[in-house]
């Protein structure tokens, strides 16, 4: 009797989608994530490893799917396929079962390499993106808070006839924050 065909399925951010993934594969099992492939400490990921038995094939769209990390992709293809766990990559049309493969290995070596490439890369464009956004002045992170005067002084001038909006411009912070974070101000106003 074979075993069970079990995919898994990984974007990086919640509003991604996972439909174009294995598409057209029919599985027993799904398993997803919706997290960064930095690591292994993924729920979905987890629940997957656990669920395969010996005698099933894993489902992975790509490999960078699996792991990002050329260590975390190697160690888990081998632990599969040391359980009898076969792992099967669409993108790359490679299929790993433990059978000695010089020439899988080091297809699964070079595109694992190049996954962990891939992320370090993102990474640097992230913090250059920063660093440059920080250069013009842009404000990062959360919204700027007030110190306690300027919460006075905006009750004062809200009173005195003045706009949120315009003083969450002078203030330089949005007027959704003005009214989230200081609804004292807004409901002392009125």
């Amino acid at each position: 009797m074979s075993g069970q065909q079990v995919g898994y399925v990984r974007v990086s951010s919640v509003d991604q989608n996972l439909a174009r993934q294995l598409d057209g594969v029919r599985l027993d099992e799904r398993f997803e994530d919706k997290a960064s492939g930095k690591d292994t400490n993924r729920p979905g990921l987890e629940s997957c490893l656990k669920h395969l038995r010996k005698g099933d094939t894993l489902h992975v769209h790509s490999m960078d799917r699996l792991a990002r990390s050329l260590a975390d992709l190697l160690r888990l293809v081998k632990e599969l396929t040391e359980r009898g766990v076969a792992v099967k990559f669409h993108k790359e049309a490679l299929t790993f079962t433990g059978e000695p493969n010089p020439m899988q290995d080091l297809q699964l070596a070079v595109m694992g390499a190049v996954a962990e490439f891939e992320r370090s890369m993102i990474k640097e464009r992230q913090r250059e993106g920063i660093a440059a956004a920080k250069a013009a002045g842009k404000q990062l992170g959360r919204s700027k808070m007030l110190t306690p005067e300027q919460v006075e002084e905006i009750k004062a001038r809200i009173a005195a006839g003045e706009t949120v909006k315009s003083l969450a411009q002078k203030y330089g912070i949005s007027r959704q924050s003005l009214y989230a974070n200081y609804p004292e101000v807004i409901r002392k106003a009125v």
